[in-house]
């Protein structure tokens, strides 16, 4: 895994703020805030996906990040369409429409007892 393309990665979010990726399994998890919003694995860029943004990937034609191949567990975590690679601005989109998604999954942080 490629340390020089997750900067590659986090360079091109950059408009987005201080992204930063994570090693993690033997790939990155691409994040924001703290948060989460992608990861790279085998050198792909998948972005976080919910119900909302979900159908923009599909209608781009691309699939969820699947962790191992016999198995049938996939993430809702989705491959950037490669045209956007080209169009910084679209990356951006895409990765906003992630970030975004993110967000509106978080789950609230368990409260101490004391």
């Amino acid at each position: 895994m490629s340390r020089e393309f997750a900067n590659h990665v986090c360079d091109l979010l950059s408009p987005l703020g201080p992204v930063t990726a994570r090693a993690m399994f033997g790939g990155f998890g691409i994040y924001l805030d703290g948060l989460m919003f992608g990861l790279i694995a085998d050198e792909v860029l998948y972005l976080k996906a919910d119900a909302i943004s979900k159908a923009a990937f599909e209608a781009a034609g691309m699939g969820p990040f699947k962790p191992w191949e016999d198995k049938p567990m996939v993430m809702p975590y989705w491959e950037i369409p490669s045209e956007a690679w080209d169009e910084p601005e679209q990356f951006c989109a895409w990765g906003r429409s992630a970030f975004d998604a993110a967000l509106r999954n978080r789950k609230p942080k368990a409260s101490k007892k004391t």
